[in-house]
């Protein structure tokens, strides 16, 4: 199941991304829902949020490709190392969802330099900083990985104990 739902983060990652590319000029935008949400044609040099955006472009490029390796290599050892602590639905999907997340915009990185963004929420003069299909499947694992984080252990020792003499 986190092979499928990594590869579906991935799949619609790069759809959606290729629709952008080809069917908007950069910094256009529409609007979807006025005066909250709209589609704007972003390329990110850098980091989230534009961070690392400026200064030596090879230099940026290696420590964020690296980084993503590490992240990616964590996340997959989590996943799929015997005796792993991470056998919880939630956060197995998280984890799935984060490496799907880091592999879409890895893509990005390695193949164009930049990661397109396009989902920008806004309102006033207050905007959010766009973003991707692969950011939100990045936010919602993370999020989720943070709840199962805040969960109670015992009651996941005693599902675990009870599954166990099932």
């Amino acid at each position: 199941m986190p092979i499928a739902t990594s590869l579906l983060v991935v799949l619609a990652d790069r759809l959606s991304k290729a629709y952008i590319q080809h069917s908007t000029s950069l910094f256009d935008s529409s609007s979807i829902i006025p005066g909250w949400l709209r589609i704007v044609h972003t390329e990110n040099p850098g980091a989230a949020f534009g961070v690392l955006a400026e200064g030596n472009a090879f230099l940026r490029s290696a420590v964020l490709i690296g980084v993503s390796m590490v992240v990616l290599i964590f996340v997959a050892s989590a996943l799929w190392s015997r005796g792993t602590a991470f056998t919880a639905a939630a956060t197995r999907l998280g984890l799935s969802l984060v490496l799907g997340g880091a592999i879409g915009n890895l893509y990005d990185r390695i193949f164009h330099g930049t990661v397109t963004d396009f989902i920008e929420v806004y309102h006033g003069t207050w905007s959010f900083p766009a973003f991707n299909v692969a950011d939100s499947a990045i936010t919602v694992g993370a999020i989720l990985l943070l709840i199962d984080l805040l969960r109670p252990r015992r009651k996941q020792v005693e599902e675990n104990a009870s599954f166990a003499h099932k």
